[in-house]
């Protein structure tokens, strides 16, 4: 199952993230070799968020990521939800949907 980690961002976060994002980066890349996280960044230009995209079986695991940030810990991250994205459509979809065959448009 896939998950969005949805961060809020303090409204100084360029200025502070400097301080703990070497910290902030090593727990991410961690999380990548595990397998469990995707993809991560900020949203926005200039950022007012930030998106990272986990692989798990549970919700528990983007949620203990965001209780070990330095970035929540340090309250750069001023909220954080876990939101299941049920993906159906892309080479890595975690439940593919193809549309019935015979159906205008649909791959052959």
């Amino acid at each position: 199952m896939h998950y969005l980690l949805i961060y809020d961002t303090a409204p100084d976060y360029l200025e502070r993230r400097g301080e703990f994002r070497d910290a902030h980066l090593a727990l991410a890349w961690q999380a990548v070799e595990r397998g469990e996280l995707l993809l991560g960044g900020a949203t926005g230009n200039p950022p007012d968020g930030a998106l990272l995209l986990f692989e798990a079986d549970s919700p528990d695991v983007p949620a203990a990521f965001a209780k070990l940030d330095p970035y929540v810990l340090n309250g750069i991250v001023t909220g954080w939800q876990v939101k299941a994205w049920n993906t159906v459509v892309g080479a890595q979809a975690s439940t593919p949907v193809r549309p019935a065959a015979g159906v205008a448009g649909a791959a052959r």
